[in-house]
């Protein structure tokens, strides 16, 4: 069943001037959004996320801190599952672990990880997170790993992806889908796909459904820098002009994308801003709320 209710507005933060996040955090804090999110990559120039969400955390009270999405195999696992529970008791509970195997083999190979096995390794990670979570012993003469986390059972964890091995594990493993970089014509296929996978494993409730939309929203400079910072990032797809091109710079625009997407079900839509513009928090503030 579908949701009803208007979905929640996030944050996708920018990453081209570490610095500024605490002052872009603080600012959506005090403002309506639900939501901070921070992408990963690890042959990028982006800050690495959990670091930068605990940073986060300490500079807000009330809105979620998400990662969209962690690019898990190339992390240490035990560590992962240390770090997750960390910042969700930092947080007091505020934290999301949006979680993927990433698009790009060069993400692995910097880690050490085969990147033809990172689908298996995630399996095996959301098992032995999902162990660590609920205080039960890591391995075979092993102790648990704490802290425990805040939230009962471990951080709430979204699946990132397309294929159908991503779907499945939001039915296996997970507590809802994160859909990037499509529009809602083609991201209400995803999503009913995903509701489809949360019966099949007898699944109780609904799944949590966020979509995301990339946005710059001020004057020329700040449309400019988005665009050019969203095609650096998207370069590796062979389609940066592509998503340069979807990049929403009006507030009708943006508007109407979120209505879509209220449409489609989403329980909340992530604006990701590729600016660090932090004008643009207030911008659009007064263009949703």
């Amino acid at each position: 069943m579908r949701s009803t209710h208007p979905p929640h507005i996030g944050l996708g933060l920018p990453v081209d001037d570490p610095a500024l996040l605490p002052s872009w955090a603080r600012r959506a804090d005090a403002l309506p959004f639900s939501t901070l999110g921070l992408l990963d990559r690890l042959v990028f120039d982006n800050p690495e996320p959990l670091i930068t969400l605990a940073a986060l955390a300490g500079a807000t009270s009330r809105i979620r801190l998400q990662t969209e999405v962690l690019i898990a195999p190339v992390h240490n696992t035990a560590l992962l599952a240390k770090q997750t529970a960390t910042l969700d008791r930092l947080s007091g509970g505020r934290f999301t672990l949006g979680i993927g195997v990433g698009g790009r083999a060069d993400d692995c190979l910097a880690a050490g990880i085969d990147p033809r096995r990172r689908g298996r390794r995630l399996d095996e990670q959301m098992t032995l997170l999902r162990r660590t979570w609920n205080g039960e012993p890591y391995g075979l003469d092993l102790g648990p790993v704490g802290p425990r986390p805040a939230t009962p059972g471990g951080p709430r964890v979204l699946f990132g992806g397309f294929a159908p091995a991503a779907l499945e594990r939001v039915g296996r493993f997970g507590d809802g889908f994160l859909g990037a970089a499509l529009p809602a014509a083609h991201m209400s296929g995803l999503f009913r796909q995903v509701e489809a996978v949360w019966r099949k494993y007898d699944r109780p409730g609904r799944p949590h459904l966020v979509a995301q939309a990339s946005v710059a929203l001020g004057p020329a400079a700040t449309v400019e820098r988005a665009r050019r910072n969203l095609g650096d990032y998207y370069a590796f797809t062979g389609r940066a002009e592509y998503m340069s091109r979807g990049l929403l710079t009006g507030a009708r625009e943006i508007r109407a994308a979120v209505g879509a997407f209220r449409d489609i079900g989403a329980d909340e839509v992530v604006l990701y801003c590729w600016s660090s513009d932090p004008d643009q928090i207030d911008r659009l503030a007064d263009t949703l709320f």
